[in-house]
């Protein structure tokens, strides 16, 4: 119920707070790049093209560590990786907030009390909507974060939309958790 109300909320209201994007590479450019760094080059031009764009507040991270504790703080967009089934407590989630972790099984444990996995910890701590495998998917199995946050944050489409557009192929170990017709 909360989900839904927050989003309820967020799309009258609009969502505010600020982009957090954890690559673990710096940008490689255009370089041509496949698998993992494919997907972190993606994490890069999401950041670049919502910066470019100006519909949010901008915070790339590409050391080889991810958000630490509390850095974090008004979280409306996250998409990161690789930290299976641990958690980091970086963030302070907005209403109506997005995000996503690029790790295996994060989908799985949902309804474990002391599970740590990302989907389920960023549920716990008030995001809106989460995207994550129930097994081992392949990265290539996750929305390309460029696509995904674009079409998002363009406000024509709904989050189901955004999701189901920016996947390279349907994988049955994906999940969306959120409401379908939500929309920034």
């Amino acid at each position: 119920k909360r989900i839904i109300n927050d989003s309820i909320e967020a799309e009258k209201t609009g969502l505010k707070g600020t982009a957090y994007f954890d690559a673990r590479w710096r940008n490689p450019g255009k370089r041509k790049v496949s698998g993992y760094g494919f997907y972190d080059q993606s994490i890069h031009r999401a950041s670049q093209l919502l910066s470019k764009e100006n519909r949010i507040a901008v915070v790339i991270n590409d050391s080889s560590s991810l958000f630490q504790k509390g850095e974090c703080p008004d979280t409306a967009l996250y998409c990161g990786w690789y930290s299976l089934a641990k958690y980091i407590d970086a963030f302070t989630w907005a209403k109506g907030s997005v995000g996503y972790h690029i790790a295996s099984s994060e989908c799985a444990t949902l309804k474990n009390p002391g599970s740590q996995v990302w989907c389920k910890k960023m549920l716990d701590n008030g995001i809106a909507a989460t995207i994550g495998p129930v097994g081992e998917p392949y990265v290539q199995a996750f929305p390309v974060p460029e696509i995904f946050f674009n079409f998002l944050t363009e406000g024509y489409l709904t989050l189901a939309e955004s999701y189901i557009i920016s996947l390279p192929y349907l994988s049955w170990k994906m999940v969306l958790i959120g409401d379908p017709l939500y929309r920034l």
